[in-house]
Order: C-alpha cells, then sequence, then structure tokens
C-alpha cells in the first residue's frame, strides 16, 4: 500500500470504525493478532477481537462519542494520527460509574501497516484531563 492508502484506511477506521461504531471495519484494516500499546487499555489489545471489545466498552462509556483527525501524517510504514474527541459520560468507564459530564480529550495514535493491514499501534490519550473533566480526579489549579 502506498502512504495515502494506508491514511485512507485510518480515515476509514476514524469515520466509519469509531464514529459509527461499523465494527467490520476492524476486519479490514487490522491484522487479527494486531497489537495496541495503550498504558491505558483495562485489557490487553493483542487481537482485532480485543480491538473491538475495547471500541465498544468506549462507545457503551461515551455513546455521542466522536472524534475527529487534526493531522494525519504518513511515511513508509507508519501513519500518525492527532485527534480530538468528545463525548458524554453516560455509561460505565471501567469501574467508574456514568458521571453525565462531557469531555474534549486529545489524543495520538502512529499505527504500523504491514501487508495491507495495520499490525501495531501506539496509542497516547490525555487521561488524567479525561478524568477531570468527568470529575474522577480533581483539577489542577
Amino acid at each position: 500500500m502506498t502512504t495515502e492508502s494506508n491514511k485512507a484506511a485510518i480515515r476509514r477506521w476514524v469515520e466509519e470504525g469509531w464514529n459509527k461504531g461499523d465494527l467490520a471495519v476492524v476486519d479490514e484494516i487490522y491484522a487479527s493478532d494486531v497489537v495496541h500499546h495503550d498504558p491505558h487499555s483495562p485489557i490487553p489489545l493483542t487481537s482485532s477481537e480485543a480491538l473491538k471489545e475495547y471500541v465498544i466498552a468506549f462507545r457503551s462509556a461515551f455513546p455521542d462519542l466522536r472524534l475527529t483527525i487534526e493531522d494525519l501524517l504518513a511515511e513508509g510504514d507508519k501513519v500518525l494520527w492527532r485527534a480530538n474527541s468528545q463525548g458524554t459520560h453516560l455509561g460505565p468507564l471501567g469501574s467508574i460509574p456514568a458521571t453525565g459530564k462531557t469531555a474534549t480529550v486529545t489524543a495520538m495514535v502512529l499505527f504500523r501497516f504491514a501487508n495491507d493491514k495495520v499490525v501495531e499501534a501506539w496509542v497516547n490519550v490525555d487521561i488524567m484531563g479525561l478524568m477531570q473533566q468527568i470529575g474522577v480526579i480533581p483539577a489542577m489549579a
């Protein structure tokens, strides 16, 4: 695949997978043994099935979740996505009960492609900002 087709795959993942909840896209874009390096994930993300569970859990906690593409850069076999997300915490997030609060969170994800599929990703999400906005930890003054 070219860098442009890799970027198109990530654009599709954001628009159809995350924003519309179409998890069939996972099977088309990700390798079955994809590894997501996400230090905040409650489950190991070492397969496309685990990734689907992760997305379902997050979309259940934030049913109106909307992610944007602020930047999408590609070089070689990698694509970097800089994102903003916004959603209302209406369902449990792990052990955190719904707060009804809206949060806006930034993130970056670096994807690596092999054989036309995402095989690895490194996730960096502003979890502290999320926890502050939904009232789980106090905001810094």
